[in-house]
């Protein structure tokens, strides 16, 4: 990673990682791709590598990021998707060009054209978008119980009752402050 930069929280789930690239949302929060040239790096670790991003396209991202969390928290709560975040979604997706190919292991992964651009990366990450909100992968979509992040993120565990977005940070940090919290409380 590029000196000077937050780490990325890179997940399973395209789309949710994304919308990880701002983290601790009702906190100190953290944007974690500050630069046109911090967002290529996302893709490019993402399987998505583009050759150069400008401050436009690193709008059209951040817009695109903001609107698949607007749409994921409300798939979680249950509440009605926000018309304007479906809107962003579906066009950022039907202007997109890339091909879905499938992997010597049997996995789907997505293939950019030779000139494809930071739009096609931002395509495939709203049609990923799209399989989960509209529940065609096996898993659900949640909240992180932490107070301070409320990150969407994408549970495909067993029993669908994780409650943390990232064990290593969110799930750690909870559970750091209730042991603190009852060493307090037992002195």
């Amino acid at each position: 990673m590029r000196a000077g930069f937050p780490d990325f929280r890179l997940g399973a789930v395209l789309a949710t990682s994304f919308t990880a690239t701002l983290t601790e949302r009702r906190g100190d929060a953290v944007e974690r791709v500050p630069t046109p040239q911090r967002l290529a790096d996302w893709l490019a670790v993402s399987g998505l590598a583009v050759e150069s991003c400008t401050a436009a396209q690193l709008g059209l991202a951040r817009e695109l990021r903001e609107s698949i969390h607007a749409a994921a928290t409300a798939a979680a709560t249950r509440d009605t998707l926000p018309a304007a975040a479906v809107q962003v979604i579906n066009d950022r997706s039907v202007q997109g060009r890339a091909s879905a190919v499938l992997t010597p292991e049997g996995h789907r992964r997505w293939q950019l054209g030779s000139a494809s651009g930071v739009e096609d990366a931002l395509g495939v990450i709203a049609a990923d978008a799209i399989s989960i909100i509209a529940g065609e992968r096996d898993g659900k979509l949640a909240l992180c119980a932490s107070p301070t992040c409320r990150a969407a993120f994408f549970d495909t565990s067993q029993s669908r009752t994780r409650k943390w977005c990232d064990m290593n940070t969110c799930g750690n940090r909870q559970k750091k402050a209730r042991f603190n919290a009852n060493q307090r409380k037992n002195s």
